[in-house]
């Protein structure tokens, strides 16, 4: 039997960084499809993992990114996503969820066989952890309505690769089951 998890991308966030004018009213739209699975996820007992760069502050942990985002301008993007007790978190420093980081020893751990890739950005890191998740022989979904992105026309060509190259299943928020 597969065991899903539900995998929070980048979504604690100042957006203190180039080409956040044009991610935020993406993440602004995404943000009531992913609170929704959020709360469904919860309620069915699925592991939330958030996986969040750290935005070069190698001194800091989840808590500490957590209350800069939540004191920062944008803070109403975090709120609705903020982790609770139950959720586990990893601190990345690039791009794919999965480079150097203990995810895929989590993964395994917790005998998750099901990825469902929520967050920012849909052409890069979304996009990544996509394939690193496909190689690792991880079912794949990602929710297009709950994920954001800087450029509408390379996020959709994300998803379709995704769709096509990685077989991840592309689907709405709520068509997500656990």
């Amino acid at each position: 039997m597969s065991k899903t998890a539900v995998i929070i991308i980048d979504m604690i966030n100042t957006y203190d960084h180039p080409d956040a004018d044009r991610l935020v009213p993406s993440v602004a739209k995404a943000i009531p499809a992913l609170s929704r699975l959020l709360e469904r996820a919860r309620a069915a007992g699925a592991p939330v993992i958030y996986v969040n760069d750290n935005f070069g502050e190698w001194r800091s942990h989840h808590g500490e990114l957590l209350d800069k985002a939540l004191a920062g301008p944008h803070a109403d993007l975090v709120e609705p996503l903020r982790p609770d007790d139950t959720s586990l978190f990893v601190v990345k420093a690039r791009h794919s969820i999965f480079y150097e980081t203990p995810l895929t020893y989590l993964l395994a751990q917790e005998g998750i066989d099901h990825v469902v890739l929520c967050g920012q950005v849909t052409e890069q890191c979304v996009l990544y952890s996509a394939l690193d998740a496909h190689i690792r022989h991880l079912q794949v979904t990602v929710p297009e309505d709950a994920v954001a992105h800087i450029h509408a026309d390379l996020a959709d060509a994300a998803l379709r690769m995704m769709r096509r190259n990685m077989d991840a299943n592309i689907c709405k928020a709520a068509d997500v089951t656990f």
